[in-house]
């Protein structure tokens, strides 16, 4: 981790969350919002179905509340299903995700349509956190670095900062699997994606969050938030339950 880097632990429940589940997320407001919260930020992603919900809930807490993904149109528009970073930013969230995995894959989003959304993101004043990551194949034949160079490349709008971009780096092949990249091999891509920022945006680069995300359980949380240049996390499954949220939130009291 770098040290000067203020850490955040994102949830992403993806297609996951029902008016029962309100009480996980008053119960992570709760716990997020102890003497760690002046070191360590806490973010929850639920459904768009909750999101005003949830951010209502969250009043006076330390818990962030953010959405899954966002239209390329940051405003309304004709676009059947979608939401726009105006109504995410409506319903009073303050981040949301991009280029998720399974966006990239399900709905067949290109590195350019991230980008794009990054950009109607930052129009509404969000926060936007760029998802990239290999697959199992693009692993095994070692072009890791090379895939994930030309994705941060070009799926990140020239005017990204520090403070409206956050990545994420979720190798494909880990989530939901329960396998995880060892602590080195998290260490070599965090450091690389470093330098590439750093070659692309100067010293502004040292600024970015690099959050890991792939199977993070409260049981590896401690070792893989320890790895240098990991910012933080984005948690998948792990999310859902308040207890096991909170365990990997808490693994930085032994950090910061």
């Amino acid at each position: 981790m770098t040290s000067d880097i203020r850490p955040l632990v994102a949830g992403n429940w993806k297609m996951n969350g029902t008016r029962a589940s309100l009480d996980q997320i008053r119960a992570i407001a709760h716990g997020v919002s102890g003497p760690l919260s002046r070191k360590v930020d806490a973010l929850v992603c639920p459904p768009s179905t909750l999101l005003y919900v949830a951010t209502t809930l969250t009043v006076d807490t330390r818990l962030l509340i953010g959405a899954q993904d966002c239209h390329q149109k940051a405003r309304t528009g004709a676009h059947t299903g979608d939401i726009s970073a105006e109504m995410i930013r409506d319903c009073f969230g303050t981040h949301v995700i991009v280029g998720h995995s399974e966006r990239r894959k399900e709905h067949r989003e290109n590195n350019k349509v991230v980008s794009t959304k990054a950009r109607a993101a930052y129009d509404q004043g969000l926060t936007a956190i760029v998802c990239i990551g290999e697959t199992r194949s693009e692993h095994a034949s070692g072009r890791t670095m090379d895939v994930l160079h030309r994705q941060l490349f070009e799926s990140m709008p020239d005017d990204a900062t520090g403070e409206n971009t956050i990545i994420a780096y979720e190798p494909i092949w880990a989530i939901g699997t329960g396998q995880t990249p060892g602590p080195e091999q998290v260490a070599d891509v965090h450091a690389a994606m470093r330098r590439d920022l750093i070659e692309r945006f100067g010293d502004a680069g040292e600024r970015f969050r690099l959050l890991y995300g792939g199977s993070v359980k409260p049981g590896n949380a401690k070792e893989l938030m320890s790895v240098p240049h990991v910012n933080g996390a984005l948690i998948g499954g792990a999310s859902l339950k308040a207890a096991d949220f909170l365990s990997i939130y808490h693994a930085y009291e032994d950090i910061v």
